[in-house]
C-alpha cells in the first residue's frame, strides 16, 4: 500500500516483487511512477495478479508488528479514511539521525513515588480479576488508587513477557505518569507523543521497536507504538474528549486501544473516577470505593446571583485568604472552551435550550438561537420567558483577567497560570508543574489542563470559578463533561489534609452541580444513561457527522441535503443539516444521523461524497465523515 496523499490512489493496493523473508508489517521503498514513495506490506502472495508485472521494492526500511498493520486497515474502515492515511500513524516518516538525541524523559517527567506498603482490599480483588483477561472500567474517586493497579498489572505482564501501553489524554498528564512508571521500570519506560521533536520521537519508537522499552506511556497516538506482545493497555482518564483526533482519520483512541487489545490478545483497562456513560454501560467494572489518604473534601456551590464580585466572590476571596495567612496551595478552574457562548439571565440562571435535543442553543449575531444538532431556530427573547427579566446577557471571564484580579486582590499569593499561552513546549509544562509542588502559599489557575490528573501535595482548596461555562456549550455532552469537570477538580484538594471546594454558578440547582457537589457519580450516570435512551443518543446509538464547508452558507446547506437524500432508507435518524458558525472564513453546516450501524452509514456517505469530488473542487466545497464525534 503506498503512502501517498492522493485520495483515489490511497485507497488502492499495487503489487511488487519482495525480496525472500520480508512478510506483512514491512516498511519498504518502491518506485511509483516516476517518484520513490515509502509504502507498507499489507499482504503477501505467491503470484502477482494476472496481467501485472510487478517490480521489485527498491530497499527494505524497517518492519512493523503485523498487528499494527490490521489495526491501521480497521481504522480506515472504520472511520471513513483511506488505508495509506491510517498507515501513516503506524508508519509515520522517519528523519535522518544527525546526532545522539538525549531521551525526553529526564526533562519531562516529574518525580515518582515508591510502591506502598500493602494494597487496598479493593486493588487487590481488581488486580485479581485483571490477571485473568477481559476489558474492564477501573473506576473510583480521585485519590483511590487507580494508578498503583496499572503499575501492579504491568509488572505482572512484563513477568510474562508482555509490554503495556499507558494512554493519557493530554501531554499535560505526562510528567505525572512518567514519573510514577520510571521509579518502578527506569529505562524501560518510553515517553510518546506530538510534544515531541522529531529526532525524539524517531528514537523513542527505534527503542520500543527494538524491544529496549517496554513500557510506553503517552497521548492518543501512543496507542500506534510499533511494540510486540502486548498485554495491557490502560486508558486513564478515558472520560477526556481528547481522546478524539479531530483531523483525518478521526479516530477515537478509546475504540483504538479497545480494536488493538482484541488483536492482541491484550487486557485493557478503561480508569476514570467520572465514567463516561458509554463505558459504564458497556464494560465490566472494578471499583475502588474508599479514597486513600483522606476523605473527599466538602463541596460547597456559591450563587453568583447573590454575590457582587465576578469572578472573585466573597466566599472564593476568603478562602484565598486563609491560604495567604496560613499556607498551602490552591488550585483555579476558569475553562473557557467554545466558540459561541449560550445566553444566560442574570437573574434566574435560566439557559435557553433546545426543545427536541436537550441541549443548549446558541445566540447568533443576527440575534436567532440555533441548535447545532437539528436546525431549530428561534428569535432570541427580549425578556426571560421564566422570570421576564430583560437582564439578559453573556456573562464570563478568561483566566488573564481572573490573574490581574488575583494579583491586586490577593498580592501574597503567588500565581502560576497553565494554559496553552503559557505553556507552548513540554518542557515548560513540567517546570510549571515542579514550580507549583514545590511553592507555598500559591495558586494554579487555568483551563480544564488545571483540573486532570494532577496529584499535589498540600492542596487546600479547589474551586471552579465559572461553572456554567460548560453548561452553556451547545451539546449533548454538556452536562456530562460539566459534572466530570467539577468532580474531578473537587478530587485535587484535600488528598493528605483537610481541603474544600467551591463551585461558583448562576445555576445553582443545576443537576451536574448538585450532583458533582455531593460527589455522586452512580446517580449522574444513572439519569444521564435514562436521557439518552430516550433521546437515542450513545451508547444507545452511534452518532455519526459530516461536516460540510463551503462559500457560503447556502452552498453548504445544499450539499448536505442533497447527501441526505442519498442516505434516507440507510437505517438511519437524520438530523439537519444544520448552519454553523463561520471558521477560519468559512460557512459550515453538518448533517447528523444517528445509527446502530455507523460502518455502513459512513461508507455510504464516503462513497457519495467521492462521486460528487470533481464538481465539489470546483464550487470550493470540502466535506468530512466524522464517526462517533465527541462534539457537534
Amino acid at each position: 500500500m503506498p503512502l501517498v496523499s492522493a485520495r483515489a490512489l490511497s485507497a488502492r493496493e499495487f503489487t511488487y516483487e519482495l525480496p525472500d523473508g520480508t512478510g506483512k508489517g514491512a516498511v519498504v521503498s518502491v518506485p511509483f511512477g516516476r517518484s520513490r514513495v515509502r509504502g507498507v506490506v499489507v499482504e503477501v502472495v505467491d503470484a502477482a495478479p494476472v496481467g501485472v508485472k510487478a517490480l521489485p521494492v527498491e530497499a527494505v526500511l524497517h518492519e512493523l508488528p503485523p498487528a499494527l498493520v490490521d489495526l491501521a486497515l480497521w481504522v480506515a474502515e472504520y472511520y471513513g479514511s483511506t488505508p495509506a492515511r491510517a498507515l501513516e500513524l503506524v508508519a509515520p516518516v522517519r528523519r535522518r539521525r544527525r546526532k545522539e538525541q538525549a531521551s525526553p524523559i529526564e526533562r519531562q517527567s516529574l518525580e515518582g513515588e515508591a510502591a506502598p506498603a500493602q494494597l487496598s482490599p479493593d486493588q487487590e480483588q481488581a488486580l485479581a480479576r485483571i490477571a485473568e483477561g477481559g476489558r474492564f472500567l477501573l473506576y473510583g474517586p480521585t485519590g483511590s488508587g487507580k494508578t498503583e493497579v496499572y503499575l501492579q498489572a504491568a509488572a505482572s505482564a512484563l513477568e510474562r513477557g508482555l509490554g503495556t501501553i499507558v494512554l493519557v489524554p493530554e501531554i499535560a498528564l505526562t510528567p505525572q505518569t512518567v514519573g510514577r512508571f520510571r521509579v518502578r521500570f527506569g529505562d524501560s519506560v518510553a515517553l510518546l507523543h506530538s510534544g515531541l521533536t522529531d529526532a525524539e520521537r524517531r528514537d523513542e519508537r527505534e527503542r520500543i521497536a527494538r524491544g529496549d522499552a517496554r513500557i510506553v506511556v503517552g497521548a492518543r497516538s501512543a496507542i500506534f507504538a510499533p511494540m510486540k506482545r502486548v498485554g495491557l493497555i490502560c486508558i486513564d482518564e478515558e472520560h477526556d474528549p481528547s481522546y478524539k483526533q479531530e483531523s483525518d482519520p478521526r479516530y477515537d483512541a478509546r475504540t483504538v486501544a479497545a480494536k488493538r487489545a482484541a488483536l492482541e490478545g491484550a487486557v485493557a483497562i478503561f480508569g476514570s473516577a467520572t465514567p463516561r456513560p458509554e463505558s459504564w454501560e458497556r464494560l465490566e467494572r472494578l471499583e475502588l470505593r474508599e479514597r486513600l489518604g483522606g476523605r473527599l473534601p466538602p463541596v460547597r456551590i456559591v450563587d453568583l446571583r447573590r454575590e457582587a464580585g465576578y469572578p472573585l466572590s466573597a466566599p472564593l476571596l476568603e478562602a484565598l485568604g486563609a491560604i495567604a495567612e496560613s499556607g498551602g496551595k490552591a488550585i483555579l478552574l476558569l475553562n473557557r472552551r467554545g466558540v459561541a457562548p449560550a445566553l444566560h439571565c442574570r437573574a434566574c440562571g435560566a439557559t435557553f435550550r433546545c426543545p427536541d435535543c436537550d441541549v443548549a442553543l446558541v445566540l447568533h449575531r443576527d440575534e436567532t438561537l440555533r441548535c447545532h444538532h437539528c436546525g431549530h431556530a428561534e428569535p432570541a427573547p427580549a425578556e426571560c420567558p421564566v422570570c421576564r427579566s430583560v437582564e439578559l446577557a453573556r456573562i464570563g471571564a478568561g483566566t488573564q483577567r481572573l490573574e490581574r484580579e488575583l494579583a491586586v486582590r490577593v498580592p501574597e499569593l503567588e500565581l502560576i497560570r497553565l494554559d496553552a499561552d503559557t505553556v507552548s513546549r513540554p518542557e515548560e509544562l513540567a517546570g510549571t508543574l515542579r514550580r507549583f509542588r514545590d511553592a507555598d502559599r500559591a495558586v494554579l489557575l487555568g483551563t480544564q489542563m488545571v483540573a486532570k490528573g494532577h496529584h499535589f501535595e498540600g492542596v487546600a482548596l479547589a474551586a471552579v470559578v465559572d461553572a456554567d461555562t460548560g453548561l452553556g456549550l451547545p451539546d449533548l455532552r454538556a452536562e456530562e463533561r460539566t459534572f466530570q469537570l467539577v468532580t474531578q477538580l473537587a478530587g485535587r484538594s484535600g488528598r493528605d489534609a483537610p481541603g474544600r471546594v467551591l463551585v461558583q454558578t448562576f445555576q445553582p440547582d443545576a443537576r451536574p452541580l448538585v450532583l458533582a457537589a455531593r460527589h455522586d457519580v452512580r446517580r449522574f450516570l444513572a439519569d444521564e444513561l435514562e436521557r439518552r435512551r430516550e433521546l437515542g443518543y450513545p451508547p444507545f446509538r452511534h452518532l455519526v457527522r459530516v461536516l460540510a464547508t463551503a462559500p457560503s452558507e447556502a452552498d453548504a446547506l445544499r450539499l448536505l441535503g442533497e447527501l441526505r437524500g442519498g442516505l434516507d432508507g440507510h437505517g438511519a435518524e437524520l438530523l439537519g443539516p444544520a448552519p454553523l458558525f463561520r471558521l477560519r472564513g468559512k460557512h459550515r453546516a453538518q448533517l447528523v444521523a444517528k445509527t446502530g450501524e455507523p460502518r455502513r452509514l459512513a461508507a455510504r456517505a464516503a462513497q457519495l461524497l467521492a462521486a460528487a469530488a470533481p464538481a465539489m473542487r470546483r464550487a470550493g466545497l470540502t466535506a468530512v465523515v466524522d464517526v462517533d464525534p465527541q462534539t457537534l
